[in-house]
């Protein structure tokens, strides 16, 4: 169950990183009632919902506002209003995935990097939105003064994949969750993170909506693009990175999978699956694992001296007549007659 809503946070050492300047503390966020003197313990912490931890150390850097925050089950949001003077540096490194929006732009004034001994001349523009894996250490450097807010995202790990893997499929999900990202022309993410926001301070609706604007957030993050010379999957269809998933998969399955699986493996219901892959191939699933297995057999009756019969078994038609019929329906001859041709040329 997430916390009470809208909680402020005291200016105190559980967010040692803006009122402690130069010290280094691992930070467990509290509300009101659990605060002491002594940071609670990840069990302590945990009865609350997700609440992350983080090393950071900071300098030249205050808040202009209480720093608004609220605990989800597998997330914890926060709020924050600050400004920097010129010079101001911090250092960041956190367990957990996290995402950082800024609500103004920064990328004029802040610049950053993952390792501090680099050429400061190396360093890159700090952008509207990042998304940072477990663990990566993140150094930032204002070189002016400046007045800046943005929302922090803190999720945990494997529900994260758990959400992402439905949407983007596993193995893509997973990958993209182990690169940084870094975006500039926000467009509609900045209104999803100023939704979420706003479900900080006030609630509008069920803690589920808020984990849904982040898992949004997040998708519009590390999501691969679509390629630009493609707009299928825009207009309904299946993207490319997904049709090349669907063939990998194939060739795992020895050319055959029914049309749930083949769903499963980009992210999709059955039902939206066949009318996007209808419209993106022209053929329905079954057609177009055909037509990939013809190929198949087309590679193979060139590159390897088998028999029909063979090949046949090894590509599980019921037997060498089934393969000709089939072969034929797609190439108009028979395999035989195909692989005479084929070699004679």
């Amino acid at each position: 169950m997430p916390s009470a809503s809208g909680n402020v946070l005291p200016a105190r050492r559980e967010m040692a990183g803006l009122w402690a300047p130069a010290e280094r503390y691992k930070l467990c966020l509290q509300p009101r009632s659990l605060r002491s003197d002594l940071l609670s313990s990840d069990i302590r912490c945990g009865l609350l919902g997700f609440m992350h931890s983080m090393i950071c150390r900071t300098d030249g850097i205050s808040r202009t506002a209480p720093v608004r925050w609220r605990s989800f089950e597998r997330m914890c949001a926060v709020h924050w209003e600050a400004r920097a003077t010129s010079g101001a540096t911090g250092y960041y490194r956190a367990p957990d995935p996290r995402v950082m929006l800024f609500f103004n732009d920064v990328s004029g004034i802040i610049r950053l990097a993952e390792q501090s001994e680099i050429d400061p001349a190396a360093w890159r523009p700090m952008l509207r939105a990042l998304y940072v894996p477990a663990g990566v250490p993140m150094w930032t450097s204002f070189n002016a003064a400046h007045s800046f807010s943005h929302l922090d995202l803190h999720l945990d790990g494997r529900w994260l994949l758990d959400r992402l893997s439905p949407l983007l499929g596993h193995e893509v999900a997973a990958e993209a969750l182990q690169r940084q990202a870094e975006v500039q022309d926000v467009g509609p993410l900045a209104a999803l993170a100023q939704a979420l926001a706003g479900e900080i301070g006030s609630p509008s609706r069920a803690p589920a909506f808020a984990e849904s604007l982040a898992v949004a957030l997040v998708t519009g993050l590390v999501a691969p693009a679509v390629d630009a010379e493609d707009e299928t999957g825009r207009q309904g269809g299946l993207t490319p990175w997904q049709m090349r998933r669907l063939r990998a998969f194939l060739e795992r399955r020895g050319g055959k999978a029914s049309n749930a699986e083949l769903a499963q493996e980009v992210g999709l219901s059955e039902g939206w699956f066949s009318h996007a892959f209808k419209r993106t191939t022209g053929k329905t699933p079954l057609q177009w694992q055909q037509e990939q297995r013809i190929s198949a057999v087309k590679e193979c009756l060139m590159r390897e001296d088998l028999t029909i019969a063979e090949i046949a078994a090894r590509f599980d038609f019921a037997d060498q007549g089934h393969l000709t019929r089939v072969f034929r329906r797609h190439a108009g001859t028979t395999p035989s007659a195909w692989r005479r041709e084929a070699l004679a040329r």
